[in-house]
């Protein structure tokens, strides 16, 4: 097993109040597994990657438990998790393409990086340009400033970056939001053969867009309001999906081929309930066309069939 969170709770500080971001994660990621994150915006895909790799203030940790390829993961202490940041977890951000110090040539940003992970950048030369040849980027690219590339050339360029050091985790958060679609779909090729050429372990892709993860995704997690829904093989997810809100979100995605006259997309009623104060139960309960009296208390995340997991009480009393 590559990755174990248990009942991870991460919130925001503010005068208000804590906002509760992330509120009892539990999930697993195997060895080789590639797998989507989606959700609204603001239900906690970002969250659960920070928490992952920089907890930093208004973040702040409150329980659970981290543990990747058999070490425990010391997220609420940003200094010791510098020995792991690069070298057994790293992340692609999201606005990857502003990532890079635009004062510096991008060979220098490289070294410099390198060295504060105290790695020697002539000793990782030969395997940079590797990468460089596997993204199909130019050698000389590490003479020019990141102004002189191009949106999609400087997203790959942080995806050398943040895999040189061949990580068992690798977090991409949101990296084709801001791409064309021929773009997108150069990127997510690239992520996959990173994870089938063993430069990482293993990999979350965090994204609101579900079609990006049919395409790479070997399961997909599902969140909602800063809690766990479903998680199930990407086929499973698309076309079997258990939980009300997975199945109304699934089915808000067009169709190709389908003209709108033949079928209106229709949104998901109602709004996402403030996080400062959430309701009780179930966060879905407010929106859910089947929500009943037991849902006033929280669901556990449970596995109805071997290796699909839900938080519903609905399919939690079907599968009893």
């Amino acid at each position: 097993m590559s990755l174990t969170v248990e009942n991870l709770r991460v919130y925001y500080q503010t005068l208000r109040g804590d906002v509760k971001a992330l509120d009892g994660a539990t999930f697993t990621l195997d060895d080789g597994e590639i797998m989507g994150l989606a959700g609204e915006s603001g239900c906690g895909k970002t969250t659960l990657a920070h928490s992952l790799t920089r907890l930093s203030p208004p973040l702040r940790y409150v329980e659970g438990r981290v543990t990747l390829d058999g070490q425990e993961l010391p997220i609420a202490d940003m200094s010791r998790m510098n020995d792991f940041r690069m070298k057994k977890l790293s992340v692609i951000p999201q606005y990857a393409m502003n990532a890079l110090n635009p004062t510096r040539k991008i060979g220098t940003i490289i070294r410099d990086l390198l060295r504060s992970r105290h790695v020697e950048a002539d000793t990782s030369l030969q395997e940079l340009y590797r990468r460089l040849d596997l993204v199909r980027l130019p050698y000389d690219i590490l003479k020019r400033y990141p102004i002189e590339l191009s949106g999609g050339m400087k997203q790959r360029m942080v995806m050398v970056v943040s895999t040189l050091l061949n990580p068992s985790l690798l977090i991409a958060d949101e990296i084709t939001s801001a791409l064309d679609v021929a773009t997108q779909k150069a990127v997510a090729e690239m992520l996959v053969e990173f994870r089938d050429r063993a430069l990482v372990k293993s990999m979350i892709v965090i994204t609101h867009d579900v079609s990006i993860l049919y395409q790479l995704a070997d399961s997909i997690l599902i969140m909602y309001a800063g809690q766990l829904s479903e998680k199930a093989s990407t086929q499973t997810i698309i076309r079997a999906p258990r939980h009300p809100y997975t199945k109304l979100l699934i089915s808000s995605l067009p169709t190709i081929g389908v003209r709108h006259a033949e079928h209106k997309l229709s949104g998901i009623p109602g709004t996402t309930p403030l996080l400062l104060d959430p309701p009780a139960g179930c966060r879905f309960r407010d929106r859910c066309p089947v929500a009943f009296s037991k849902c006033s208390e929280v669901p556990p995340f449970v596995e109805v069939t071997d290796g699909h997991w839900v938080a519903c009480w609905k399919e939690s009393e079907t599968h009893a």
